[in-house]
């Protein structure tokens, strides 16, 4: 199964990254300063997808983004093989731009199409592990060759698939994912994940529509990403544990990029001090 790996990117640039964690909208962060962290998360995310080596990534950038910035930082800091293309999100909603970026790996499930599955994740997400990567390509692959994901490739429009249908994903800490996967005989679209008049999560709307075409799903470790400050509060004693653990574990992939930046600022997690009660 040849795989395709899709970050969603914004391309750095002060004002329009990481918003949420600026001190006038109660973070800490100055405007640039939440640029640089979002650059520094961005390049850490690349690193572990490159490092998983299961498929070609692709970055899929915000329309209105400099591509110049984006080649060129990808480029001085991987190498311009790297990545197997860079392109702009032409999708007019969260939703859309999603599946923008699947139809634009799968291309209708033609003989043209870039991969046989297709691994999106945001480039928010520092402390993704390469390992993680790799066992959803491993579960996707085992759960689309199952007899009941050829019976579900049936409801596409798809002739004698290669593999079945399957989904692959990650969950995070407020009922979203960073991780989704499945492949091009899968009968699923976003329409209606992200932006619904129901009020449902992400999370639990993919569960339904895989329900709904009993598509095989799979789940891996969650993946938290960084929205919020005390997202940001979350991820520093994580980083902080990395760090460690990575002297006696060579498969840890830590995001040093993002530590060091945080290490400059000074930044550290605090906990409240319980009072002792005799």
């Amino acid at each position: 199964m040849k795989n395709a790996i899709v970050l969603f990117a914004k391309v750095p640039k002060a004002g329009d990254n990481k918003t949420r964690l600026t001190a006038e909208r109660g973070g800490i962060f100055t405007v640039e300063e939440a640029k640089e962290f979002y650059e520094a998360s961005l390049l850490d995310v690349i690193d572990s997808c490159i490092a998983a080596d299961c498929g070609d990534v692709y970055i899929c950038y915000n329309l209105n983004g400099d591509r110049d910035y984006l080649h060129q930082l990808v480029k001085s800091t991987f190498g311009a093989q790297a990545l197997k293309d860079i392109f702009p999100d032409e999708g007019k909603s969260f939703d859309q731009g999603m599946q923008y970026a699947v139809d634009y790996i799968f291309k209708n499930g033609s003989d043209n199409r870039l991969a046989d599955s297709v691994f999106i994740l945001g480039g928010d997400t520092p402390t993704l592990q390469p390992a993680t990567l790799k066992e959803a390509v491993k579960k996707l692959e085992a759960i689309a060759s199952t007899p009941q994901a050829f019976t579900c490739a049936k409801k596409t429009n798809i002739v004698s698939p290669a593999i079945g249908a399957g989904i692959i994903e990650s969950v995070d800490q407020e009922g979203g994912f960073n991780l989704i996967g499945y492949t091009y005989a899968t009968p699923f679209s976003f329409n209606g994940v992200f932006y619904n008049q129901d009020g449902i999560t992400a999370l639990d709307m993919i569960a339904f529509k895989a329900a709904e075409q009993t598509i095989p799903v799979g789940i891996v470790e969650m993946i938290p990403d960084i929205d919020l400050p005390a997202d940001l509060a979350s991820l520093i004693p994580v980083l902080n544990t990395l760090k460690i653990a990575k002297q006696y574990d060579s498969t840890i992939t830590l995001p040093t990029r993002t530590l060091h930046y945080l290490e400059e600022l000074g930044i550290q997690t605090t906990a409240p001090v319980s009072a002792i009660i005799d």
